[in-house]
């Protein structure tokens, strides 16, 4: 009995660590990793621990924040989409414009533009994955390509210069703070990660996503066309893109065609630390939100520390480079806690 009564007392506490394990290897792993880091320069760096520090925080991720969020489905599904930045440029193009016509109220303005951004983004994201699935070419070189095509499109279409002037209840709402310490913007990126969210955790959608990242010929074989989810995949990756240009006019107030230069790779890096595998399949949106926010934070703390902007990008690199081989540990790790 002595004997039972010590196994069960083991196997108990075999399931517990289990279980720690298993959390630390989701979001709230990525979530106790920020929470460290925030404890490390509240501690180290001057100023750091500041409502206006943290505003300025919360300023700086929303544009990657909305990226990230649209990128998070197409790595779910083991694509990628490096085009994310120069539609961002096309898009403010477009959209600032738009909202310079004076053939439009300040209103009508506004809302087209924000049609116009959304609409060109989603359009030209359905291109990337209608391309990709009717050639059954890598998404990496058809998204190079209209990475390319975009940045050209901006520069045609802004005539290689940057456009200003934007109506000023949209600069105003732009310059909005709630409760002393989120901006509007940020508000607006907290909004489309809970759509995102939503999207994948309780549709039947968000669910096709999951499983095409996870085993895509089983899809297949049960009777479901993955073509049509990873195009409209590639779709919302264009439409969010398009949702982050209005969110840099709002936080510039100027179009530009060389704006986004970059942004995809901070995208990516964002969804890869919050914990999306990127052989797809596993991970999840607000984890990509807490990873968006380790990179600004572990930016603005190596300001403050008074590191050289030669290292803040040393860093943020190995920090990346980390995430993904912890990736590759944790998927063989899950395994063989499945396995018992």
């Amino acid at each position: 009995m002595s004997a039972n009564i010590e196994k069960q007392t083991e196997t108990k506490e075999v399931s517990v660590w289990d279980k720690l394990i298993r959390i630390s290897m989701k979001e709230a792993g990525v979530a106790i990793a920020l929470i460290l880091i925030l404890a490390f320069f509240s501690a180290t760096a001057p100023y750091f621990a500041t409502p206006e520090n943290f505003l300025k925080i919360f300023v700086q991720i929303a544009i990657n924040t909305v990226l990230a969020a649209g990128m998070t489905f197409v790595i779910l599904i083991g694509g990628i989409d490096l085009s994310v930045g120069s539609l961002l440029a096309l898009c403010t193009v477009i959209g600032a414009t738009i909202m310079i016509n004076p053939a439009f109220s300040p209103w009508q303005a506004i809302v087209l533009a924000c049609l116009a951004s959304m609409g060109t983004g989603a359009a030209l994201g359905a291109v990337n994955g209608w391309i990709c699935e009717k050639w059954k070419l890598p998404s990496f070189i058809v998204t190079l390509g209209m990475l390319n095509v975009a940045s050209g499109l901006a520069r045609v279409v802004s005539d290689n210069s940057t456009i200003t002037g934007l109506p000023q209840p949209f600069v105003d709402f732009g310059n909005l703070i709630f409760w002393g310490i989120f901006p509007s913007i940020f508000l607006i990126a907290i909004v489309v990660v809970l759509v995102g969210w939503f999207v994948l955790r309780y549709t039947v959608f968000g669910r096709f996503v999951f499983a095409i990242g996870t085993n895509e010929e089983a899809v297949r074989l049960s009777g479901h066309q993955p073509k049509r989810y990873k195009i409209a995949v590639f779709t919302i990756s264009g439409l969010t893109a398009g949702i982050a240009a209005m969110v840099y006019l709002l936080r510039l107030n100027v179009g530009s065609p060389v704006a986004g230069i970059g942004y995809e790779l901070n995208a990516i890096a964002a969804v890869i630390i919050g914990g999306t595998s990127l052989s797809g399949g596993k991970g999840s949106i607000i984890g990509t939100l807490v990873g968006a926010c380790i990179l600004q934070v572990l930016s603005t703390g190596l300001q403050l520390l008074g590191a050289d902007d030669n290292i803040k990008p040393i860093v943020i690199g190995a920090v990346i480079v980390l995430a993904v081989i912890l990736d590759s540990y944790r998927g063989r790790l899950m395994r063989i806690l499945e396995t018992r």
